[in-house]
């Protein structure tokens, strides 16, 4: 699992999601593919996923993204 994760946790749980082994990759996955950036790199989704932290209304839509991404 990505080290920005940890991060994350807020917005996953926020998210209805629960961590779990087998789980954390498709979540990995997701956050990738939200951000369009090519899985595996880390540090490119953690820079564009850091900005929409700070701003409460794209919080609440990366939440929404997260859900419908793991639907």
């Amino acid at each position: 699992m990505s080290c920005y994760t940890r991060h994350l946790k807020d917005i996953i749980a926020e998210a209805g999601i629960e961590l779990t082994p087998v789980n954390r990759k498709l979540v990995d996955r997701a956050f990738h593919r939200i951000v369009g950036v090519e899985y595996k790199d880390c540090p490119a989704t953690w820079k564009k996923l850091k900005p929409e932290l700070a701003d409460e209304q794209k919080r609440r839509e990366l939440v929404q993204k997260l859900r419908d991404a793991l639907r």
